[in-house]
């Protein structure tokens, strides 16, 4: 009789947390259909390109977004809008550890802590790390079937990359650089 009842129980314990605990599902990122651009900005002008995930998915419960990590590989970082030289020169630069520190942290992560529906879009609250440092951001991420993209703006200056920076830098007139760059970014899946 205790086994029958402790059968039932068993049972009864198992269909209820099928009930209790969705299970969730990952969207694998395709990430060589998938893009990142930036766009820095400073006083006289800006300078865009490029970067590339290393790998990524989206967490979800059903048809709803509920996590996520991405990794970007920041030694991928490439101008788009300078050529030769001096197209070099600003990779180096951007790779140096007088901004992303590549050598140092070849890689930045996204972690989506949470996501609240509003139709096709999401409010994102995530995390960003980037040369070691972790910050809060939040964004608007536009959800379709076969990709996602959004559009986010970051602070590196929380992230101790203050180069150029009128904010940490006195006298620099127009060699002053936004402390915010621009992340555009389309997810496969």
């Amino acid at each position: 009789m205790r086994t029958i009842k402790s059968l039932v129980l068993i049972a009864v314990v198992i269909s209820a947390s099928a009930f209790t605990n969705p299970m969730t599902m990952k969207k694998k990122i395709d990430i060589k259909e998938s893009q990142i651009e930036w766009k820095g900005k400073k006083i006289l002008g800006s300078h865009t390109g490029t970067i590339q995930l290393k790998d990524g998915y989206l967490e979800m419960d059903g048809d709803n977004l509920v996590g996520g990590m991405f990794t970007v590989d920041m030694t991928t970082i490439t101008v788009t809008d300078l050529e030769g030289e001096n197209k070099g020169k600003l990779e180096g630069h951007l790779k140096s550890a007088d901004f992303f520190g590549v050598q140092n942290h070849p890689t930045s992560v996204l972690v989506i802590n949470s996501a609240t529906k509003d139709g096709n879009t999401y409010e994102v609250q995530a995390n960003i790390t980037i040369k070691g440092h972790t910050e809060p951001v939040t964004f608007d991420l536009e959800m379709g079937e076969s990709a996602a993209q959004t559009s986010f703006k970051i602070d590196r200056t929380k992230f101790d990359i203050r180069y150029g920076s009128g904010s940490f830098a006195d006298n620099l007139g127009d060699n002053a650089i936004s402390d915010k760059f621009t992340l555009d970014v389309l997810l496969k899946f």
